[in-house]
């Protein structure tokens, strides 16, 4: 029991200064949502800019365990254990996509960005008895240290962003003529993606008013299907949550060796 007390009082030194520091992020990017303005799209200024538009797919594209056409999605594999679940695999997609107002378009590069956007399916399943979808992306995409983790329980999440649906952007836009789009291999080299290549569609790029993407200065990148009030208040509770609970696991695990240290105690 000591040793694990000791372990738990170690990790929580170690963790608390970096969730103290994840919590200034936090707070940070709730002030800029907070503080920056809702641009339309075609009169939107470069730089840090705010959006609220449409979702529409730029390219064919499916999600890679429903199978349902989308905009833009995400995945994880997370492996059952004593503690809970811990993830083994993340992936999610490159491929640019629109996103329209009333007044124009923007074309968001979504690589780098932090998307907060619903589960659209969770499924849990045996290891060793996986349905043909998720074995064969296992076997696609999974390393070998994580396809150990068949022997035990795994559970799958998708995200989607799919045409027609609302989505809210933060992010750097830079002049449409910086977007270097030959071929759709091409795009995906850009946008920092591993997927084969798409089937391009008949697009609208002559419509694009600015390019949105993470800034090379300004990192902060956000694509979400939560309004600016929800999402504000969300970063709010994570960020009280980090700074108040960042400090309070430093100080747990000091105390506890500080107190081993003078008691004479070893915890193993």
């Amino acid at each position: 029991m000591d040793i694990q007390i000791a372990l738990a009082a170690t990790v929580a030194m170690v963790v608390g200064p970096w969730f103290f520091y994840k919590g200034f992020r936090t707070l940070r990017a709730r002030r800029l949502i907070a503080n920056t303005p809702t641009a339309r799209i075609r009169s939107m200024a470069m730089g840090l800019v705010e959006i609220n538009g449409t979702v529409e797919p730029r390219s064919t594209l499916n999600a890679p365990f429903s199978g349902k056409p989308c905009a833009y999605w995400e995945v994880d594999i997370a492996s059952r254990n004593k503690n809970g679940w811990s993830i083994v695999h993340r992936n999610r997609s490159g491929n640019p996509f629109y996103v329209r107002d009333k007044t124009g378009v923007a074309l968001v590069y979504p690589s780098g960005a932090e998307c907060k956007i619903p589960f659209g399916n969770e499924d849990t399943y045996s290891g060793l008895m996986l349905p043909d979808c998720y074995a064969d992306y296992m076997k696609a995409h999974v390393s070998a240290m994580g396809m150990l983790s068949r022997m035990g329980t795994l559970r799958f999440r998708e995200r989607m962003l799919e045409g027609g649906e609302p989505a809210f952007v933060l992010g750097t836009a830079v002049p449409r003529a910086q977007e270097r789009v030959i071929a759709d291999g091409d795009l995906l080299l850009a946008t920092g993606t591993g997927d084969a290549a798409p089937t391009r569609l008949e697009t609208t790029d002559h419509e694009v008013a600015a390019v949105i993407r993470r800034g090379d200065n300004e990192r902060t990148f956000i694509i979400s299907q939560e309004s600016e009030k929800s999402l504000i208040l969300d970063l709010g509770i994570r960020a009280f949550l980090q700074v108040a609970g960042g400090p309070t696991l430093t100080l747990f695990g000091l105390l506890y060796w500080l107190a081993a240290m003078s008691s004479g105690r070893r915890p193993w």
